[in-house]
């Protein structure tokens, strides 16, 4: 489990400087909406500020599948936990209300470092708006 955890801690860190190279501030990592008893009710991998947009991050990593296999991993019960940390988010802080929201995916795969895209040994494909909030 603990291969599993860095390799997902070394893909969002690879996705976060993909996007402060694509001009993005980071705001925060690994965001988690907790319950009063301190259970994890959501996680947001990174929250990012695009401009006057503030995009909310689901980093995907693996070595051996590619983006087309990894975009199925956020069902619509995943979104729903993503929304609804993002949502928490901006409940607590206030100053980013009148912004712009977006659901962005990254997706990282391990690879050679000659083929890699932004950070060398991993190849990312960064999907902006992903998803949407159903109204």
């Amino acid at each position: 489990m603990k291969v599993m955890y860095k390799k997902g801690r070394a893909g969002e860190e690879r996705a976060a400087e993909a996007l402060k190279a694509a001009g993005m501030e980071i705001i925060a990592k690994n965001y988690r909406y907790m319950s009063d008893s301190g259970i994890i009710l959501g996680e947001i991998d990174i929250i990012a500020q695009d401009n006057e947009t503030i995009v909310f991050t689901e980093v995907k990593s693996s070595s051996v599948m590619g983006a087309e296999g990894l975009q199925y991993t956020i069902n619509d019960k995943k979104q729903r936990k993503i929304i609804k940390t993002a949502k928490y988010f901006l409940s607590e802080n206030r100053k980013y209300s009148n912004m712009s929201i977006r659901f962005d995916v990254v997706f990282v795969r391990g690879c050679e470092p000659k083929t890699g895209d932004k950070a060398s040994g991993y190849i990312i494909s960064h999907l902006a708006s992903a998803f949407m909030e159903s109204v």
